[in-house]
């Protein structure tokens, strides 16, 4: 199991890679969202935005408001940045759950 610490710096890490290929994003997708990443084994969460192909203002704690809201365990997490677990079949092998609209789903989608 990862550490708080560890699903931290993975956020921070693919905050980073967003932050590299923003421009991109920016002229394919149109999103500025609330996201909260809840972490199921260490009942722990983050949340941020995701606004301009970017992940910004990401902090410590939950929020329940948040149009966007992924579940993952801990070492999910850290797989799925660092590139060793597909998305599409995380989602389809329900060990990740993401929480938004059908259209913020398909632009999350154009995103990753």
């Amino acid at each position: 199991m990862a550490s708080v610490d560890e699903c931290r710096q993975a956020l921070q890490e693919l905050a980073a890679r967003l932050d590299r290929n923003a421009e991109a994003v920016r002229e394919r997708v149109d999103l500025d969202r609330t996201l909260a990443c809840r972490i199921t084994d260490l009942e722990t969460a983050f949340h941020g935005r995701l606004t301009d192909g970017r992940l910004v203002d990401l902090t410590d704690g939950d929020d329940p408001k948040a149009k966007i809201a992924l579940s993952i365990s801990s070492d999910d997490l850290v797989a799925l940045v660092r590139g060793d677990l597909d998305i599409a079949r995380a989602v389809a092998s329900r060990r990740v759950s993401i929480k938004a609209n059908p259209f913020d789903l398909m632009k999350l989608r154009k995103m990753l």
